[in-house]
């Protein structure tokens, strides 16, 4: 079996298999199903094991089909992933992309990434959702989604932009009237503010105990409770209480002397990030992957997403 006829068995074996029959593949491929169990049949011959059992209802994988159709994926997607690269290089990038992000980092982050974007590839055209929901990507129609917190796995791709570091902040007035907490249980007798996601779960504010251990404090008792961190910082600046919000929110306003950080060295900054996903790189688009790889090198090079927690105390009430 020479290699042109090793390729045409092998897209035949996985279309049969994700389609469940020869005749299903046989419609995608605009052939007939004789020919997909032909080259199907020839595959086994070189290989020398058995792929596939076959009744008259059904098509069922044997174990070292099922093992090698994880391996053929992997073969068939570096070759489209090869031509795609070659076909990239020689045309414009142009067309439609279609993002989901979240309010605040869509504001801050993302829109002033987009006049770079268009200067660079002129023939792209951006549609933005601002939604602090979770969005199905593949459902609901977009090309990739920008998204922070704890990020499970999943069957998008998902490409790190950064550390989402908390930090618990408050303004020098409000410190001035009510003073610095020095322990996290000093904090059940300070003004909070809280933050509620769109779930209805209030964010939990976790410590470090002298053993090691994580203490957990759930702020219940909020004099306000918000669901966007943009307004949980405007709460801390105008003075309403102590709240915990994101480093790259909370940034210039510390530089500026008009919060402060506390209990640094306590209070634990978490493990929440911030991706970019998408559906699986074999589908990837020109446009779509021109757009991810220019929005990472962009969000690379802004010092709010990447300030060193260590340096924080150089902001300590």
């Amino acid at each position: 079996m020479d290699l042109s006829q090793r390729v045409r068995a092998i897209t035949s074996f996985i279309d049969a298999a994700d389609a469940g029959s020869f005749a299903a593949a046989a419609r995608l491929q605009g052939v007939s199903a004789a020919a997909i169990s032909k080259n199907i049949a020839g595959l086994e011959q070189a290989l020398g094991v058995r792929l596939m059992n076959r009744t008259t209802r059904k098509l069922s994988l044997t174990e070292e089909g099922a093992a090698f159709l994880q391996q053929a994926r992997v073969a068939i997607e570096a070759l489209d992933t090869a031509v795609d690269t070659v076909v990239a290089g020689k045309m414009e990038t142009r067309g439609h992309v279609r993002i989901s992000t979240s309010a605040a980092f869509g504001r801050e982050q993302l829109l002033p990434a987009l006049p770079g974007l268009r200067q660079r590839y002129p023939g792209l055209s951006v549609e933005v959702d601002f939604d602090d929901r979770v969005t199905d990507i593949v459902r609901d129609g977009y090309d990739l989604a920008i998204r922070g917190g704890r990020i499970v796995d999943s069957s998008l791709i998902s490409r790190p932009v950064c550390l989402l570091n908390m930090v618990l902040v408050a303004s020098p007035a409000y410190l001035a009237e009510c003073g610095v907490p020095t322990t996290p249980d000093a904090l059940r007798h300070h003004r909070l503010i809280a933050r509620r996601f769109l779930g209805g779960k209030v964010s939990p504010w976790n410590f470090h105990a002298p053993d090691g251990s994580l203490i957990t404090l759930e702020p219940d008792a909020a004099v306000v409770t918000l669901s966007a961190p943009e307004a949980q910082l405007q709460a801390a600046l105008l003075g309403l209480g102590i709240a915990q919000v994101g480093v790259h929110h909370a940034l210039a306003h510390l530089q500026s002397g008009q919060l402060k950080t506390l209990l640094f060295g306590q209070h634990d900054s978490g493990s929440y990030e911030m991706v970019i996903q998408y559906p699986h790189r074999a589908l990837v688009a020109p446009r779509v992957k021109a757009t991810v790889e220019y929005l990472l090198e962009t969000f690379r090079q802004d010092p709010r997403l990447h300030f060193p927690v260590a340096r924080l105390a150089e902001f300590a009430a």
